[in-house]
């Protein structure tokens, strides 16, 4: 079998607009953020699950925007005055009267705020009644699972990263049996690459299928 020389050079990791792949679970939510700077009163709340590209969109939108990227436990109001700004997974916890106040902010000349959260605001713990009032008007963006247009371009997209061409018919194996998730496409390509049984083999299915096999093996040596 023809060896396939796979080289180290890699591309930094970047959270690039236009690595980001399009799809039916997405669009919407691509398309409520494009409409930036016509929110609503200024914010905008971006919801998935984990995994989903909350975070790549939020950052690639933050670095186009020169907004202020906060941070969650202690959020900077006055930095956020006037500009756009970031606020991640705040359904994880964040200061009442801080959010309040930024939500707030957003709509006045040249402000705005990105949300991020696994949850829609509805959701969020809240105990100021004013702040409740203010995250049930936010407009919501919700990012579905990846379908499979969306997972097989993220997988293209890790592959290329490592120089890697897999054999055409890796993806559509790959798609019915890997995790349904952004991480999970990126785990499953590192371990495809850093495969290491000397013989430098291409990433066909016969390789994806005993990692993907071994993977169980060893959850039922586990469970056992």
């Amino acid at each position: 079998m023809a060896r396939q020389l796979r080289l180290s050079l890699r591309r930094p990791t970047v959270h690039s607009r236009d690595d980001f792949v399009r799809g039916a679970s997405n669009g919407p939510a691509l398309d409520a953020l494009d409409a930036w700077p016509r929110w609503p009163g200024g914010a905008l709340a971006l919801a998935g699950p984990q995994g989903v590209g909350k975070t790549h969109l939020a950052r690639a939108w933050a670095a186009s925007t020169g907004a202020v990227v906060l941070d969650r436990q202690d959020p900077d109001v006055a930095a956020a005055a006037g500009r756009p700004a970031l606020l991640e997974d705040v359904d994880q916890g964040a200061p009442d009267e801080a959010l309040f106040h930024l939500i707030n902010q957003a709509q006045r000349e040249g402000a705005s705020l990105l949300l991020t959260a696994r949850t829609p605001p509805a959701a969020w713990p809240a105990a100021l009644p004013d702040l409740r009032s203010r995250l049930n008007a936010i407009l919501v963006a919700e990012i579905e699972a990846p379908d499979d247009e969306v997972l097989t371009g993220v997988l293209r997209n890790f592959f290329r990263e490592r120089n890697i061409r897999p054999n055409d018919d890796v993806y559509a194996y790959l798609l019915r049996r890997m995790e349904r998730s952004i991480p999970g496409a990126q785990e499953i390509v590192r371990r495809l690459d850093e495969t290491d049984d000397g013989q430098m083999r291409p990433v066909s299915r016969l390789l994806a299928r005993e990692i993907l096999e071994s993977d169980i093996e060893n959850l039922d040596l586990f469970e056992g």
